[in-house]
């Protein structure tokens, strides 16, 4: 199974070979990025939560597809500033323990400072 560091790699070479460095600025990046959790949320639009729970095997092929297109746009983000995800999303787990101490917070959907 490939790491996320592979998967890194792999965008690298293949914006490389195509000499897309040039357009991959972290602006441009972040705004492809969010048009595709856009499009992610398209599929999601009008469905009840059980709909939404229960996609049949074209949609939920249709949601992999923009999962990965927001997870490679978020490591070729990551890439181009030079941030270790892995090590920024642990340091936030980090954080969010903190924020959303389980004994308080456990089977509420409120956030921090919500009455």
């Amino acid at each position: 199974m490939p790491t996320l560091e592979d998967l890194r790699n792999q965008l690298r070479e293949f914006a490389r070979v195509r000499d897309w460095e040039q357009f991959h600025s972290p602006k441009n990046l972040a705004m492809a990025m969010i048009v595709e959790a856009a499009e992610l949320t398209e599929h999601f639009q009008w469905l009840t939560e059980v709909q939404s729970q229960a996609l049949d095997p074209e949609k939920r092929e249709q949601v992999a597809q923009e999962l990965a297109d927001v997870l490679l746009y978020l490591v070729r983000l990551a890439d181009r500033l030079d941030i270790d995800l892995m090590d920024a999303a642990q340091r936030k787990l980090v954080i969010n323990a903190q924020k959303y101490p389980a004994d308080k917070v456990r089977g509420s959907a409120k956030k921090a400072g919500d009455s």
